[in-house]
């Protein structure tokens, strides 16, 4: 089944793909594993892939290029760059499409907002390239109210707004969606999961590596944190007991949970699971064919509201201010 909101029809999980070519965040990805994700997620009917240029230095363009060199017209791709200035924005693309080995993105993406260039010229220069038939559909990421609202005063033909959304942050309800659904700007929602913590890997909040402890709900002083906001650990950790205990009752596993969840939200066109191999994918797949009920979603939307109140309306998980 899929969702029909911008000129791009997306499944209703696509394949997330920052782990692929490789790399200190994520470790080892074999090629091999990629390839065989591809081809499963696409029998399956899954053919939206998600990646970007700094996954890995360029590695996971790459990667999924050399994995769909051969289906290539039965997938969507979408990649972002984080260099928006706009004389450099069509060398960006071409270097995309390269890796890609494509001659067009389906929907390329502004990763993250950067003030240091007029919004008019980027997405002048977007929709340039759209002309040309580079790319197919322009999106942004990690957009906020302000941020969008500039954007879409220039006539910018945003088609998506890709998100971190799910059971802890919540942030995007209170804001950028209902600004979003105005717009008919597709939800692109990602970390559905928040890197494993609502997969119930974690036994205590300590437990909780750096890479994940990074995000605005833990304390400024966490290794790899960027913010200076107080964190929300004790209501977190309290929420994410809540859930545990929902999911028992339910005799479902978390993780399943979390993605029916966000896939139940009618704003959400695509939520973005990563994907390093095909037994992750099958259990992706499961989740498809898990239909939630409207009071299971209701008793996650009550455990789950007092720290949406606690981390307020701001949609970037990692900043405090850079999405506005």
């Amino acid at each position: 089944m899929t969702k029909n909101i911008t000129s791009l029809v997306f499944p209703k999980i696509g394949i997330g793909c920052w782990s692929y070519g490789g790399g200190d965040y994520w470790g080892d990805q074999t090629q091999l594993d990629v390839d065989a994700v591809a081809n499963a997620a696409l029998d399956a009917g899954i053919n939206f892939f998600d990646t970007a240029e700094g996954y890995n230095d360029g590695r996971s363009e790459e990667a999924l290029g050399i994995a769909l060199k051969y289906r290539r017209q039965e997938a969507l791709i979408g990649t972002k760059t984080a260099d928006i200035n706009p004389a450099t924005l069509s060398k960006q693309v071409e270097n995309s499409l390269g890796r890609l080995q494509t001659d067009y993105i389906d929907l390329y993406m502004i990763h993250w907002p950067d003030p240091k260039y007029p919004a008019d010229d980027i997405f002048e220069t977007l929709t340039q390239l759209k002309t040309e038939g580079k790319i197919r559909a322009i999106g942004v990421c990690n957009y906020g109210h302000q941020q969008l609202s500039e954007g879409l005063s220039y006539g910018a033909p945003i088609e998506t707004n890709q998100l971190c959304y799910n059971l802890l942050s919540r942030g995007i309800e209170l804001d950028i969606l209902p600004l979003c659904h105005q717009h008919q700007i597709g939800i692109l929602a990602y970390m559905p999961l928040l890197q494993g913590i609502l997969a119930d890997r974690f036994r205590s909040v300590e437990e909780i590596p750096p890479q994940q402890s990074r995000f605005r709900h833990f304390r400024p002083d966490r290794e790899m944190s960027k913010h200076e906001e107080t964190g929300a650990e004790i209501e977190f950790w309290q929420t994410l007991e809540q859930i545990r205990q929902i999911c028992r009752k339910e005799n479902q596993p978390m993780s399943q949970l979390a993605i029916a969840w966000v896939m139940a939200k009618s704003a959400v066109s695509c939520v973005l699971v990563g994907t390093r191999n095909k037994t992750e994918l099958t259990k992706n797949l499961e989740t498809i064919n898990y239909v939630m009920t409207a009071d299971l979603e209701a008793k996650l939307d009550s455990v789950t509201a007092p720290l949406l109140k606690k981390m307020g309306g701001n949609a970037d998980y990692f900043w405090a201010t850079r999405t506005q």
